[in-house]
């Protein structure tokens, strides 16, 4: 159970990033999404074509700074487009779009230092894939986290090889988990991207995958629980339209959610509860377009349960379907 370190000072049940980052840097910290240019071996023949069935075109960056900018110009831009929601501060560099330690170290090192040396640039974020972090990839991420905290944020998604196989992920569990130790060891932060609702995947499955990480060690730091949406575009969308597969309402969503937290030794910080489908991409679930009722729903729904993050952690209280 949590306490924020906000002025507020009002209990929270579970440990969200906004919390976290006023722990660690003593202000609110606001991510900026970046375009580190490089693609994806799910994309260009090394491990696949086409990417993950879910994934857009943008490569999960639809909401990135455009590519033919510096790192510095996409940061000075991306802070303009946040000036509303923030007065000053400082900022996370997120290169987000694809698969960011898909290049040489050579580029990667000239890439993400000049985000790291940006005055106003307090961590680095960079999301990638687990058979993507050679041995020098990941002795580069440990010397840049000398200077400002490093996160990777790897996309596994699920622990089930039949749903990775169908969705086309185009690693093994395997390869996750070696990758998380590697990083563990060299002292970087891992946050891990998890869908919910993948096709075939049931309730117990679901919260199978999310047991997995809530037990593994060494501990991951963070997890991204992402809400799976079909958009315009990608290959699930052609299977979606060919033979509609069950997507879960907004109350189905909330009481996975709930169940989740539950599982997740307190120490995890949640960064992510749904994620954002483009709303002229996405073709169902349609009740996500409205975030604003969503955490509502969730915020109250979770009150009124009276969950915490945690409290299943130890095995002893399970749900009945684990």
């Amino acid at each position: 159970m949590y306490t924020s370190n906000a002025a507020s000072e009002t209990f929270s049940p579970y440990r969200s990033l906004n919390d976290y980052l006023r722990e660690t840097f003593g202000e609110k910290i606001y991510k900026l999404a970046l375009d580190g240019g490089m693609s994806c071996p799910n994309r260009d023949g090394t491990a696949g074509t086409g990417g993950c069935s879910f994934c857009s075109l943008g490569g999960s960056g639809d909401f990135a700074e455009p590519l033919h900018a510096s790192v510095t110009e996409q940061i000075e831009a991306a802070k303009q487009r946040v000036k509303g929601k923030m007065k000053g501060g400082r900022y996370i560099a997120y290169f987000q779009s694809y698969t960011n330690t898909y290049a040489s170290v050579e580029y990667l090192e000239a890439l993400f230092t000049e985000a790291v040396s940006h005055p106003d640039i307090a961590a680095l974020s960079v999301a990638t894939r687990p058979d993507c972090l050679p041995d020098e990839t990941v002795a580069l991420l440990a010397r840049l986290n000398a200077a400002k905290p490093v996160w990777v944020e790897l996309g596994l998604q699920t622990i089930h090889e039949d749903t990775a196989a169908a969705v086309g992920r185009g690693y093994p569990l395997s390869c996750f988990t070696d990758a998380v130790r590697r990083l563990k060891a060299a002292g970087l932060a891992v946050v891990v991207h998890v869908i919910l609702g993948l096709p075939g995947e049931d309730r117990e499955r679901m919260l199978e995958t999310v047991k997995f990480l809530a037990g593994f060690m060494p501990r991951i730091d963070g997890i991204k629980l992402q809400l799976l949406h079909v958009l315009k575009g990608t290959r699930l969308a052609g299977l979606y339209e060919e033979k509609p597969f069950p997507v879960m309402s907004r109350g189905e969503y909330i009481e996975l959610l709930i169940c989740c937290i539950r599982l997740l030794p307190p120490d995890i910080v949640i960064h992510r509860l749904s994620g954002d489908g483009p709303k002229h991409l996405l073709i169902a679930p349609l009740w996500t377009r409205d975030k604003k009722a969503f955490l509502g729903a969730f915020q109250k729904a979770l009150r009124e349960s009276g969950a915490y993050q945690g409290e299943w952690f130890n095995g002893s209280t399970a749900p009945p379907s684990i």
